[in-house]
């Protein structure tokens, strides 16, 4: 363990982890559409209302919505247009490199463009279903939100369980609920006094696929184009049988109690339990009706198992001994974003910015914020679940080859928004994007620093080297100036550039020299020569452009701060040169200063997103301005707001955006554990007195 002032003691005392955790346990005491509480495993997340479960779906609808979804769970639209993925494709010359083919949205042409609106809908992430309580009032009518009182629900972040209280026309309700570690389920028990008289039924609505930017999870139109049939229509075992197109899956339901089940309408049952005081049960939402049996006391065992081994694992951070008034907010942050992304973001795949809540971008994974998703876990010493997920670049391999081949390339260019099938989404942003590539190469080096053996080397050599193959081939050769430029043809990490001008972003150019050196690495490392080609590239990459002693957005764009300036939102990119990523001698430390100084006072901070914030504190920390890595993690900016449940909130599009709480993970590991070189103890936390900052099991970075 680390901190500002060390213990006298030979051993310091070791992190009281349950007091940290459960100090941010979330409370909710109205019903507040923004403050939606969810469980989950990594692979699957179901969300609830202030009644534990999902009652009021359409209420919540435009908060943080009541999402049921799973890492399996896709659907596809048919393809009754017979469109063809070349049908997206069009051919640009850049640097010399003719007809290099990019899957664009090509606006100009009705039946392009709509060849890439279906290739970017589809496949699309499914909501699965919606389980909640429909309560009866005395006069028959169903309950509404406003018709809770006495709320005080409670989740429980060491053990996963979520307890809601509430009263309707004056009688309790009481409901405890799960999510399971073993199956894509949950698990709750219901009492109340209102079972007695059969006011208190389940309800399951199966919504359908809204085919936009965003599914909510409450298309309860379209009733015709999918079909729901349940097995029974009584007993304690039910099984619904879901059929959209050619996708299927199953929900099944089991109770502890006889309850009879009556069809409202297509797609919407109730089931109504046949008990006195109380009734417990499971749902398991599956591809394959498997029959598997699991009861609530089996699903709260194995969460609150599950929930203490991940908090005892890995690092933990203590701020109770700070005296400054922000260190409480950091600490919350930090608690509930390692909740959220270990039961949202800790499956098989690379996942969505909404996680397993909602769609954004038809669900489907922005592979240049896997880094931001991800890279926290090697960080906090839980490397198992990058190693889970980073799998996924095996499977995308063979067409992330094709994609550099018909652009003209070697090795693989990787996929920006795509799928599990690792299919390219068309988009006239992402075919342009390169920062993703050396993502594999960071995250492979993490993975091998924390566990340096030949099997990792040889395990993830494949990825790496052809990640490197592409990154020697793509750059412009300049004999002019003996170096290599990075475009034009780029759009950097800062989106709001022109694709056929820009070249020599700052942030890529670093990332770029920095990730060919590693790989580099891993050939030393595995005994074999140096690759003659990256070498090339490392020697002679284009420095970072400058001009007045401050780095420029893009070599391209001389006027990148002035007030007429339309570059200075989006993300402050130019500050990840030297964020992630050392200084490795690429970047001087001066006009890093220099430009951390003007980006700070010129910034449109409130266009910015909510991974911009640990960004910039990354850079603060590495240019030895701790104060300022302080003031960067608690903005106060609409996009760096963190709900009562911990969701990063972005806009009323995206009202929860990951990223955001994987960034602020990593920018802790830093600001604690250091990067590699650091002498400074706890390095992002000023030294007044103020910031007694404790820590365990966090690892450096490079």
């Amino acid at each position: 363990m680390n901190s500002c002032k060390e213990k006298p003691s030979s051993q310091p005392e070791k992190i009281d982890r349950k007091a940290v955790v459960t100090r941010h346990n979330v409370k909710i005491t109205a019903i507040d559409t923004l403050g939606s509480l969810n469980v989950g495993n990594g692979k699957f997340a179901f969300t609830v209302d202030a009644t534990g479960l999902q009652s009021f779906t359409e209420f919540y609808e435009n908060g943080v919505p009541l999402g049921t979804q799973s890492e399996w769970g896709w659907h596809t639209f048919p393809n009754t247009e017979n469109f063809e993925f070349s049908e997206t494709l069009k051919g640009y010359d850049f640097n010399g490199n003719p007809n290099s083919l990019y899957a664009i949205q090509d606006r100009a042409n009705d039946r392009n463009m709509a060849a890439a609106d279906y290739f970017r809908a589809n496949p699309h992430r499914l909501q699965l279903g919606n389980v909640g309580l429909e309560i009866l009032k005395k006069d028959g009518t169903v309950a509404k939100p406003e018709d809770l009182k006495d709320i005080n629900q409670e989740l429980n972040l060491w053990t996963g369980k979520i307890e809601s209280h509430f009263t309707v026309e004056g009688v309790s309700v009481k409901v405890v609920t799960y999510g399971d570690s073993k199956t894509d389920g949950i698990a709750a028990k219901v009492e109340s006094p209102l079972l007695k008289e059969n006011r208190i039924k389940l309800k399951f609505r199966f919504p359908y696929p809204t085919n936009q930017f965003a599914d909510r999870g409450v298309n309860y139109t379209n009733s015709d184009m999918h079909q729901t049939t349940v097995n029974e229509q009584t007993g304690k075992r039910f099984v619904f049988n879901r059929t959209l197109d050619n996708d299927r899956y199953f929900v099944e339901a089991r109770l502890n109690t006889e309850a009879s089940v009556t069809k409202i309408e297509e797609h919407y049952f109730t089931m109504q339990p046949n008990t006195e005081d109380s009734f417990e049960f499971a749902v398991i939402f599956s591809q394959e009706n498997n029959s598997e049996t699991i009861t609530f006391n089996e699903v709260e065992i194995n969460s609150i198992n599950t929930w203490e081994d991940f908090w005892q694992s890995g690092g933990a951070v203590d701020f109770s001994e700070c005296t400054d008034t922000r260190a409480f907010e950091i600490e919350r942050r930090v608690v509930l974003s390692q909740y959220l992304t270990r039961s949202q973001c800790a499956g098989n795949y690379p996942v969505q910015e909404t996680g397993l809540t909602y769609n954004s971008w038809y669900g489907k994974p922005h592979m240049e914020m896997y880094w931001w998703h991800s890279a926290h876990y090697p960080l906090w010493g839980r490397t198992d679940f990058l190693e889970k997920s980073i799998g996924w670049y095996f499977v995308a391999y063979d067409k992330a080859k094709l994609i550099a081949e018909r652009q003209g390339y070697k090795g693989v260019r990787w996929q920006k928004m795509t799928d599990h099938n690792a299919d390219e989404a068309p988009s006239n942003v992402g075919s342009f994007l390169i920062w993703q590539q050396p993502h594999v190469i960071y995250l492979a080096e993490l993975i091998y620093r924390n566990n340096p053996s030949k099997e990792n080397l040889e395990k993830y050599k494949k990825l790496i080297f052809s990640t490197a193959d592409f990154m020697a081939s793509y750059p412009n050769y300049d004999a002019k100036n003996d170096r290599y430029i990075l475009g034009k043809g780029v759009i950097p990490a800062q989106e709001c550039f022109d694709k056929l001008e820009t070249f020599n972003s700052p942030w890529e150019l670093a990332y770029w020299k920095w990730a060919l050196q590693v790989a580099q690495q891993w050939r030393e490392r595995l005994g074999l020569e140096p690759e003659t080609e990256w070498q090339n590239i490392i020697d002679k990459i284009s420095p970072m452009a400058q001009k007045d002693g401050v780095y420029l957005a893009a070599e391209s764009v001389p006027d990148s701060y002035s007030p007429t300036s339309k570059h200075t939102i989006d993300h402050p990119a130019v500050l990840g040169a030297m964020s992630m990523l050392p200084h490795n001698n690429f970047v001087d430390v001066k006009i890093m200063n220099n430009t951390f100084d003007i980006v700070d006072k010129v910034w449109t901070w409130n266009h910015t997103w909510g991974w911009d914030f640990p960004l910039e504190a990354m850079t603060a920390t590495r240019l030895n301005r701790p104060e300022d890595a302080i003031k960067a993690l608690l903005r106060d900016e609409i996009t760096n707001t963190y709900l009562p449940g911990g969701h990063n909130y972005q806009n009323e599009r995206l009202t929860l955006y990951l990223p955001g709480n994987g960034g602020i993970l990593s920018a802790i590991a830093l600001m604690c554990a250091g990067y590699d070189g650091n002498t400074v103890n706890n390095p992002g936390f000023p030294k007044d007195g103020k910031w007694n900052v404790k820590w365990e099991g966090l690892k450096p970075m490079p």
